[in-house]
């Protein structure tokens, strides 16, 4: 049965019904949802100062790489990213692919935590970390993976302790910040953060995370919840759809003196390229970088742009030192099938290589 303007009456009640269905069954399976699991991978808590708690993932295989990896994830989300959920974490599959890991979580600051610095976060945590772990293993040296802004922390702390890092490893991380492509890159050249540190003192996480949505407001805000609205009668599709909606809003606040050194001396002043950041009244040498270095991009990344991250391998000394793109996001790095199937498998066996 067709109306005057041609519609199939009959054809559009029927999907009318079947859309009214499929979100009744999704209200229902919301519901019902268990308490999202996340951060499953197991792990003992080794070492903590302060909020920052040093974990150490149990092996998975019989004699797994003799250098531990310490990896280090950024301050502005929690670590969990990279263990998501079972079937796609990178944790996980790097235990099963031989490595012995390490994971900083830094917890979440509170006003308490105003005044600490990319020193205390550098040449205290990281460090005192490094530390625990050659201390408790009795070796020389450790295997750093940094990310996204971690790996700016991994890469100044390889600068400064050159000594302490047995190869280091850079994922989707901003290095040169004097770059033209990425909206995150143009905002921080102009972002007035003395007065945001000024006002808040810690800059509150869901400021941040309204921040990064804007960035691609379209796809993060409407069309990821319309393209929901097709599985919503899946309960293993919601299961994951709202483990990643738990991660992106576990946004933690950030240290305002951090964040005030970190958008002055690197997005507006570039200085970790030109040689000029110090951290502590040390002064940071990229060219100290001597260790073996695995840096690896996405090549359709909008947070970091590929040439934010490139410019590393040319600013350090390593002679033995790679660069690898994937095909992939930001996010994308961690839980894509790609990650799963080619990014923890590259970064496992170059490790173990670079470990003997």
């Amino acid at each position: 049965m067709y109306s005057t303007f041609g519609i199939d009456i009959e054809k559009s009640m029927k999907e009318m019904f079947d859309i009214q269905k499929k979100f009744l069954k999704g209200i229902e399976i919301l519901q019902n949802l268990e308490e999202i699991d996340v951060d499953a991978t197991p792990k003992d808590l080794v070492f903590e100062e302060d909020k920052m708690k040093l974990y150490h993932y149990k092996p998975f295989t019989k004699r797994p790489c003799k250098v531990p990896t310490l990896i280090v994830y950024a301050l502005v989300n929690r670590p969990y990213m990279m263990d998501i959920q079972p079937d796609r974490s990178v944790i996980k599959n790097l235990l099963e692919l031989g490595l012995d890991l390490y994971i900083i979580d830094w917890g979440y600051p509170t006003s308490e935590d105003m005044f600490l610095t990319m020193d205390d976060y550098i040449n205290g945590y990281i460090n005192d970390a490094v530390d625990y772990i050659l201390q408790s293993r009795n070796i020389e040296k450790v295997n750093l993976i940094g990310v996204c802004q971690g790996g700016t922390f991994s890469t100044i702390y390889s600068s400064l302790y050159p000594k302490k890092v047995n190869s280091l490893t850079t994922m989707v991380t901003p290095i040169d910040f004097d770059i033209e492509e990425g909206l995150l890159f143009k905002w921080g050249k102009y972002l007035n953060i003395d007065n945001m540190v000024d006002a808040y003192g810690v800059i509150p996480g869901s400021m941040m995370n309204y921040g990064y949505m804007m960035l691609k407001p379209f796809q993060l805000m409407l069309d990821k919840y319309v393209g929901m609205l097709d599985n919503m009668d899946n309960p293993e599709v919601m299961k994951n759809f709202m483990r990643m909606e738990k991660w992106i809003f576990d946004s933690p606040d950030q240290a305002g003196e951090t964040i005030r050194q970190f958008v002055n001396d690197l997005y507006k002043e570039n200085k970790l390229v030109k040689g000029t950041l110090e951290v502590g009244g040390k002064k940071v040498n990229l060219k100290n970088i001597d260790m073996p270095l695995l840096n690896i991009y996405a090549e359709y990344d909008h947070l970091v742009p590929p040439t934010s991250s490139k410019a590393l391998n040319d600013l350090v000394s390593s002679k033995d030192k790679e660069l690898f793109s994937f095909s992939v996001g930001h996010i994308g790095m961690y839980v894509s099938s790609k990650s799963q199937k080619e990014i923890a498998p590259k970064m496992a066996k170059w490790i173990k290589d670079h470990s003997k």
